[in-house]
């Protein structure tokens, strides 16, 4: 059995399976979130309630965080925007803190220099997978940051990810990620198009689905969203409004570093379309209703 306690700070449609997860392989995980409700999930399946960041942070060995966005870390983490126990007023040296959140690479390595500073060690290591993946324990985990670090904790990031892989120093995970998102917004917009275009010229939606899934086309999109789109179910498993974020971030960091990004700034703009039209709740599949829109109608099948 695990002897290390995990804080696990973030509880949303990721973190929560994540810390059960942890949960079901033997840790103690004492947990937070700023909604009470996730809380008391954790606490009924056999967590504790930390009370704060800070006070997740006093309790534990190892902080996992899942979090929405650049802004919310630094607070959760700093304090930066009014937290007032955040997470570094609880730390101690020797101890690490795991950032799944997708934020800026240069977020991650201010707050990992910050923590630095405390004696704490960090890593930053987004995920992809889905709100399934991390019910199921099959995420993939992009880590920056010390290996031997990485190697203290891989056990731990094996219960919740099929997938670990080390790509770089601080900061190289959210690196990686964005470059994820580049390429699942790419699919989750060329799917979309494929779909609407197929229905407007009279196709079965069903037949080019299962046609193109077994050839050059084939990727996770058609496998695993196509089905529910073309039956309008964008019941989110990774919410449209935090793909639009991730783009953002993406596309930040593309003009940074002087890399071209002709095709991830069209997807920003059609999620950005989605956000503005009340749809940054629905999956990030639902992307296809933008394009609904712009062809005036919907491409759908019954049942």
């Amino acid at each position: 059995m695990p002897t290390a306690t995990a804080g696990f700070v973030g509880l949303g449609i990721m973190g929560l399976p994540m810390a059960k997860n942890l949960l079901d392989a033997g840790y103690d995980v004492v947990g937070h979130n700023r909604s009470a409700e996730p809380v008391e999930e954790l606490v009924e399946y056999g967590g504790e309630d930390g009370g704060s960041p800070a006070g997740v942070a006093e309790r534990s060995d190892v902080v996992f965080l899942c979090l929405p966005d650049s802004p919310a870390v630094a607070d959760v983490v700093l304090g930066e925007d009014g937290e007032p126990d955040p997470v570094i007023d609880g730390v101690s040296a020797g101890m690490t803190v795991v950032d799944h959140s997708t934020i800026s690479p240069t977020v991650a390595e201010a707050v990992a220099e910050q923590l630095a500073e405390e004696g704490v060690d960090t890593l930053d290591a987004p995920i992809s997978g889905g709100e399934s993946g991390a019910i199921e324990g099959t995420l993939s985990i992009m880590v920056g940051g010390d290996e031997d670090v990485l190697a203290e904790w891989t056990d731990a990031l094996e219960v919740m990810g099929e997938t670990v892989t080390h790509c770089g120093p601080s900061g190289a995970g959210q690196t990686t990620k964005a470059c994820n998102q580049i390429v699942v917004a790419a699919q989750m917009v060329g799917v979309s198009e494929a779909l609407v275009f197929a229905h407007n010229a009279g196709a079965n939606l069903e037949a080019v689905v299962d046609a193109i899934s077994g050839g050059a086309a084939g990727c996770w999109t058609l496998d695993n969203r196509a089905p529910s789109m073309i039956r309008g179910d964008f019941d989110p498993g990774f919410f449209a409004e935090y793909q639009y974020k991730d783009l953002r971030i993406a596309t930040d960091a593309g003009e940074t570093f002087g890399s071209p990004m002709p095709q991830t700034e069209l997807a920003h703009e059609l999620y950005k379309s989605m956000v503005q039209n009340d749809m940054g709740r629905d999956d990030n599949s639902g992307v296809m209703q933008v394009l609904e829109m712009l062809a005036g109608e919907e491409a759908r099948i019954d049942g």
